[in-house]
């Protein structure tokens, strides 16, 4: 069944503007608390952190109405990561943790994120039934069982620990220079503190946040700024967070980027050494380049492909007992460590490999060529469906059939934004191009 607020990462549109609005996510924490505190009893809290965004602080305000009024009690964290979330939640024995943020998208935008008692993500189940509730007469507590909201201070800090104890002990990071990038997001404090407090010489960006800066110019979206501050600097590498610092991209000292796909290649291979990749399998979605797929093949590994989003990834994982995943787009999963994915968790573990192996960035980051990928995405407005046009569908036919035998096409709505994305892979850049930009083509004159 279709679900109506929930996307492929919570409920996120433009703030202040439905279903983004404070009304909304006041029935959203009524409907949470609802849900969570079924038992009627006055012991079950939630946690809940946020990123950098001004309207974050509409957001907790009004999702803590909503929740306490269902007498849930309420712990703030302030802005800590997304994967900060999932870790209170188990540890401060919380029944859900929800976390305000968009991610990487600019600041006019935010959305709601749910994780359950187990620091995992929601279930599509779970999201259903709570939509079912936002558009119930949900009955309020009786006065006396109304919820209490509490401060708490310390949140980034246990967050810190628990990053650090990670780490491979007894490592430092002494003599390495580290660009750290963090969005003007929620990482801006907690990711320069882990890193110098390991050794490093930090050299930190984007760690001015205003409100509205938030991914502007900075950021895993956005690395342009951070590689010029190695290239400056003459840096060994750069760690690029986004807002709510669940994603990376990794700089090497020669300025050039390396996405999730790079990153996990050198992760699986590293565990596979290790015997402790679990299962010889990572897993990644449908966007995953082709390449990773080969050089996974060629060390006798297994790539298993799952649908678009961190949350499917996690899923596969769980059910399979596999322990590495994650997103091109830079979401690392190690379900050793983590209920998420997390971007400086990521970081430091490439950090160690540099250590453990004595090679530089720009070596680790190019385990596999990449086969040509080229995406573009067209936006339409609430309630168009163009992928339904009968020529959209032939030209995205006709498409298929020039892939056959020398790439693929991948064509989904973003689940975060109402945008069609269109993706091929093929090692003939003149075709990619012509079958890319016939089907953008088509999608646009069908908006």
């Amino acid at each position: 069944m279709a679900r109506k607020f929930f996307g492929t990462d919570g409920v996120r549109g433009k703030a202040n503007i439905y279903p983004m609005t404070a009304d909304m996510a006041l029935k959203i924490g009524a409907a949470a608390g609802r849900y969570f505190r079924n038992d009627g009893s006055n012991g079950h809290r939630v946690v809940i952190g946020k990123d950098t965004r001004l309207s974050g602080y509409m957001f907790e305000n009004a999702l803590t109405a909503g929740l306490t009024s269902t007498g849930m009690n309420v712990l703030l964290l302030g802005p800590v990561p997304t994967p900060a979330v999932g870790l209170l939640t188990t540890s401060m024995r919380a029944d859900v943790g929800i976390m305000i943020s968009a991610s990487h998208n600019p600041h006019h935008d935010n959305g709601i994120k749910f994780f359950g008692p187990d620091g995992f993500k929601l279930s599509d189940d779970a999201e259903t039934d709570i939509e079912t509730l936002i558009e119930s007469e949900i009955e309020p507590a009786q006065s006396q069982n109304i919820g209490r909201a509490k401060r708490v201070d310390d949140g980034r800090f246990r967050y810190a620990e628990r990053i650090k104890s990670t780490f491979p002990h007894g490592m430092r990071l002494d003599g390495l220079k580290v660009v750290i990038d963090c969005a003007n997001g929620a990482a801006h404090r907690v990711a320069p503190e882990v890193l110098w407090e390991l050794g490093a010489e930090v050299i930190p960006v984007g760690v001015s946040p205003n409100g509205l800066n938030i991914n502007e110019n900075c950021g895993s979206t956005s690395t342009g700024t951070a590689a010029a501050k190695i290239l400056e600097t003459g840096a060994d590498v750069g760690i690029c967070l986004d807002g709510d610092a669940d994603r990376v991209m990794i700089i090497d000292e020669n300025g050039q980027v390396a996405d999730g796909d790079q990153l996990m290649a050198l992760m699986a291979a590293r565990w596979a050494d290790q015997d402790r990749l679990n299962g010889g399998t990572l897993v990644a979605t449908v966007m995953s380049n082709l390449g990773l797929e080969r050089y996974l093949d060629g060390r006798g590994l297994r790539l298993e492909r799952t649908a678009v989003g961190d949350r499917y990834v996690v899923e596969a994982m769980r059910a399979n007992g596999w322990n590495l995943g994650g997103e091109q787009s830079g979401h690392i999963v190690m379900t050793d460590y983590a209920t998420t994915g997390d971007g400086l968790l990521a970081g430091l573990q490439f950090l160690s490999a540099m250590i453990e192996t004595g090679q530089n960035a720009s070596a680790l980051t190019t385990s596999f060529e990449t086969v040509p990928q080229l995406l573009k995405n067209v936006r339409y407005a609430a309630g168009q469906d163009p992928l339904a046009a009968a020529s959209v569908q032939k030209v995205i036919a006709d498409a298929e059939d020039k892939l056959i035998g020398k790439g693929r096409l991948l064509i989904r709505k973003s689940g975060t934004e109402p945008l069609i994305r269109v993706m091929a892979e093929c090692e003939d850049d003149t075709l990619l191009a012509q079958v890319v930009d016939g089907i953008v083509a088509e999608v646009e004159t069908a908006v």
